[in-house]
């Protein structure tokens, strides 16, 4: 039960780290998203650049401790996921970079909602 949900965790992570790079292009879709993507991008921002350790990890962690496992079973999440959301060789430099990466892509996607915006008024 408790590796089901560290899987689960780890998917969830997965899926806001997708958030964070490229939420902004879901305006599109709904402009009130931006409430909602604008604060994950700050908090996603603020976890890479500070070198700090997300939540989810923690509770990732403790779902895995509860299983008695170090790790998570062989399969899709482990072969997949895993390398995504803890990269093996991820130093404090790399991070910043990555955090750097995010704000300059965020950067171009709200320059390009922008354009598109403006152009209609």
């Amino acid at each position: 039960m408790y590796e089901i949900a560290a899987n689960l965790i780890l998917f969830v992570h997965f899926i806001f780290i997708l958030f964070v790079v490229f939420g902004g292009l879901l305006f599109f879709t709904s402009t009130k998203i931006v409430f909602i993507h604008i604060p994950a991008l700050i908090w996603g921002s603020y976890i890479t650049l500070t070198n700090s350790i997300c939540p989810l990890t923690y509770l990732e962690n403790w779902s895995l401790n509860k299983a008695n496992l170090t790790t998570y079973s062989e399969g899709f999440i482990q072969n997949y996921l895993v390398p995504i959301v803890y990269p093996v060789n991820l130093t404090k430099d790399l991070q910043i970079y990555f955090g750097i990466a995010l704000i300059v892509i965020n950067l171009v996607i709200y320059a390009f909602i922008y354009n598109k915006v403006k152009k209609k008024f």
